[in-house]
This record gives structure tokens, C-alpha cells and sequence, in this order.
């Protein structure tokens, strides 16, 4: 073998280890090749967040007339037009024995509750304790934020927090700038804490039956965690142009190594 096939068979070999294929970037890709497209997945059914501590929960008590029902609340209650400090500060956290602690009401256990259960729990006792039926109590229990954490191989890293009831794990990824090319789409990581324990799952994002495991949606507090492909640690480039720029640069160097050395 002469010295330039050599080159070339190094250069094409390195070309094709190093390109990130296309098909390992595209999201929900349906993967059983039948031929036609499959727009009906079954989603498995998610079941309701329950409580933990260090949660901040808003709650909003209303009734026919207003002055009754503002004792029980430090400021005014409701998400809208707050901000993300203004919702911790004025917000209910639960703390390490499992309890919030509101006005006038004292503290309320709330661990391991939904929060439909706590709005049953709090209306109970405004009724029983406080107001009667004509008062028509309305009360709203909603979390403070859906918080969750992003590591690893995407736009923006750390803790992000929205407001919305229910996040699926694309929207999470897309609200921290997605996933970056050397990020590895088939094995995202799931830590989830859950009373029973630390749970840990990988999801394959470009396969379309994700949307079909119970990490699809995510939980408030989840980690998420993206790991880097290979080809990053290779340090050739994400592309084939970027690979050829690297190998091209790498030769020119050798080359000029073998020259200096030689003379």
C-alpha cells in the first residue's frame, strides 16, 4: 500500500467514525418500519404527583365576601403575574416533618398528599372551623412552579422552573435549549425521588414509544440528565466538515513534524 492510499483509507475511516449519523437526532422516529405512519400511541396514564418535602405549595381561599378569607392568606394568593421569588416567598413550603404552616389554620400536614387531597383537607377544616356552607368557600391548592433539574449535554444546564400542571420530558428539554449534537438522544436519564426511594430509568428519545413510558411525563424534582456520544470525546467535530477540518489540520501537522525532523 502506497503512502497516499494509506492517508486516504485513514481519512475516510476516521471521516465515517466520527460523523454523528442523522438518525440518531431526530426525535420520536418510528422504529417498527411498518411501512406507515402511526399517529395513535397509547400514553400510560400518569398518576398524581404527591407531595415531598421542600415543595412550595400556592394556595388560594376565596369566599362571597372577601375580607373573611384574607386573614387566612399572607399575601395575595395566586400565581398570576408573580414572579418565581415572589411565589417562593409568599408560598407554603413544606418543610422536613411533612407540614406547611398557614395563617389562622396553623400547620397542616401534607406529605404524600395529592393536591387535590390537600384542597379536600383545607376546605374541611374551613368548614368546620370557620365558615359555614352558605359561605361558598372556593379553594385552589396548586404547586408553586414545576420545578425540575437539567445536567449534561444541552443549551442551558441547572434548575428551571414552569408554570404548567403537567411537563413532558421534550418540553423540559426544550425550555433548557435542547439537546446539543454530541448529546446522546437514546439514553436520557430519569432520577426521580419517590416516598419508596430513588428511582432511575433511560428513555430513548427518537424512538416514538417513549411516549408510552411512565417517564414520558415528568415529575416535579426530576433530574434529568444528558450524556455526551462518544464522538465528542474523540474531539474530531460534530460534522463532516468540522472531522475533515481536524484530520486536514492533524496531517498538516505530521507533516510538518516528518519535514523538521528529517532535515
Amino acid at each position: 500500500m502506497t503512502k497516499n492510499s494509506f492517508y486516504i483509507l485513514l481519512i475516510v475511516s476516521i471521516f465515517f467514525t466520527s460523523c454523528i449519523p442523522v438518525k440518531d437526532l431526530i426525535y420520536l422516529q418510528d422504529k417498527n418500519n411498518s411501512g406507515e405512519q402511526n399517529n395513535n400511541i397509547a400514553q400510560v396514564e400518569s398518576k398524581p404527583y404527591r407531595l415531598q418535602v421542600n415543595d412550595v405549595l400556592s394556595v388560594t381561599i376565596k369566599a362571597i365576601d372577601p375580607k373573611f378569607v384574607s386573614i387566612f392568606s399572607p399575601t395575595e394568593s395566586g400565581a398570576d403575574g408573580k414572579s418565581e421569588s415572589a411565589l417562593y416567598f409568599d408560598g407554603f413550603t413544606v418543610d422536613d416533618h411533612g407540614n406547611i404552616r398557614m395563617p389562622i389554620l396553623g400547620e397542616i400536614n401534607v406529605i404524600g398528599y395529592t393536591l387535590e387531597e390537600v384542597r379536600l383537607k383545607i376546605e374541611k377544616q374551613l368548614l368546620e372551623e370557620y365558615f359555614k356552607s352558605e359561605a361558598n368557600i372556593f379553594v385552589t391548592v396548586k404547586l408553586a412552579g414545576f420545578r425540575y433539574t437539567i445536567n449534561g449535554e444541552v443549551g442551558s444546564t441547572g434548575t428551571k422552573t414552569l408554570f404548567q400542571e403537567r411537563v413532558n420530558v421534550l418540553e423540559a428539554i426544550a425550555n433548557a435549549g435542547d439537546i446539543k449534537t454530541v448529546g446522546d438522544r437514546k439514553s436520557v436519564v430519569i432520577i426521580r425521588q419517590s416516598p419508596t426511594g430513588v428511582q432511575m430509568n433511560s428513555i430513548d428519545l427518537t424512538d416514538v414509544n417513549v411516549m408510552k413510558s411512565p417517564y414520558y411525563y415528568l415529575q416535579p424534582n426530576d433530574y434529568i440528565y444528558v450524556k455526551p456520544l462518544r464522538q465528542k470525546t474523540w474531539g474530531t467535530g460534530e460534522t463532516g466538515l468540522q472531522s475533515i477540518g481536524t484530520i486536514i489540520t492533524l496531517l498538516s501537522l505530521a507533516t510538518t513534524v516528518y519535514f523538521i525532523v528529517k532535515n
